[in-house]
């Protein structure tokens, strides 16, 4: 979901989630074979333990609330990428909702497998999905359940498949050659894509940056789940097969749109609070303890556990 490779994708693609959530049986049988077509090139199994923060592994069909991990992930040729945006889902469907909360990039924290304390983002580029996995996991002491992986070329396509996101802007700036005006916008991908990227200009800084990802996110799944847009399915679902991996299968995928539907029209939005500091001259994101605990507590009750 982005052509032009500005690491920071400020991915919409929660999205997907929620689109995969909303979306469904409901368009017959045509939309059904290319949805199908479209999960299975979007599905990567990878090989991970159970997860020790559940007794017992997560059951759709049960209607278990779960976990999602968003990556957007900026790969070049011959390198791996890091994972520059870090969303985790919780998605209740006792309570209709869906809990989302961006990780900054910068928070550092113990890197499961490797032994040493790092910026989070580190984890993909050092162990691709399952290191980042288990470093939030241990981060959030939660259990991840699943991923999804969204390619940063791939999120102008996103935006311009559902045709055009609308925001609330209320902060004048410009980006990239566009300018943003306060008030009401209506943003195609390219556009989408640079107001998500500033945060230099942000008095709230990275923090700002987030609230802009979400409103992208929120966006596409507002329009994602619209009448006009379903008559756009194949485009949708042709831009998640190419830019979208995921450990969902396709009958896990299907239950979520039976069980889960009315969480996803739901999407309450998480900070975490960090102080930045310089440790051998690098720039870090420290949790306290008490906000760690606050956020790992309201998750936790999120997920029922």
């Amino acid at each position: 979901m982005r052509s032009r490779k500005k690491k920071t994708w400020k991915k919409v693609t929660a999205a997907i989630l929620s689109l995969l959530v909303i979306g469904g049986g409901a368009y017959g049988y045509t939309v059904y074979k290319s949805l199908n077509k479209a999960v299975d090139a979007m599905h990567q199994p990878i090989e991970r333990k159970q997860s020790e923060k559940r007794d017992e592994a997560v059951s759709l069909k049960a209607k278990d609330p779960f976990s999602v991990l968003m990556l957007g992930v900026d790969e070049r040729e011959g390198d791996k990428g890091r994972s520059d945006t870090m969303i985790v889902l919780t998605v209740n469907p006792n309570n209709n909702s869906v809990k989302m909360l961006s990780i900054p990039r910068d928070t550092r924290t113990e890197i499961i497998g490797k032994g040493k304390e790092d910026k989070i983002n580190h984890a993909y580029a050092f162990g691709g999905v399952p290191m980042a996995m288990d470093t939030v996991e241990d981060f959030l002491d939660i259990p991840i359940d699943y991923y999804i992986q969204v390619n940063m070329e791939g999120f102008t396509d996103m935006v311009d498949a559902v045709g055009g996101v609308t925001v609330q802007n209320d902060l004048d700036f410009s980006q990239d050659g566009f300018h943003f005006a306060k008030g009401e916008l209506t943003l195609n991908g390219a556009q989408a894509l640079s107001y998500t990227r500033m945060r230099k200009e942000d008095p709230q800084g990275d923090f700002g940056r987030q609230t802009r990802q979400r409103q992208i996110i929120e966006g596409v799944v507002k329009e994602g789940a619209s009448l006009s847009s379903l008559t756009k399915f194949s485009d949708i679902f042709t831009v998640l097969g190419k830019n979208v991996k995921t450990n969902l299968t396709f009958d896990q995928i299907a239950a979520i749109q039976k069980g889960y539907k009315d969480a996803g029209t739901s999407i309450q939005q998480m900070q975490i609070q960090e102080q930045g500091k310089m440790i051998n001259n690098i720039y870090y994101g420290l949790v306290s303890s008490e906000e760690k605990q606050r956020v790992q507590n309201e998750l936790k009750t999120q997920l029922e556990l």
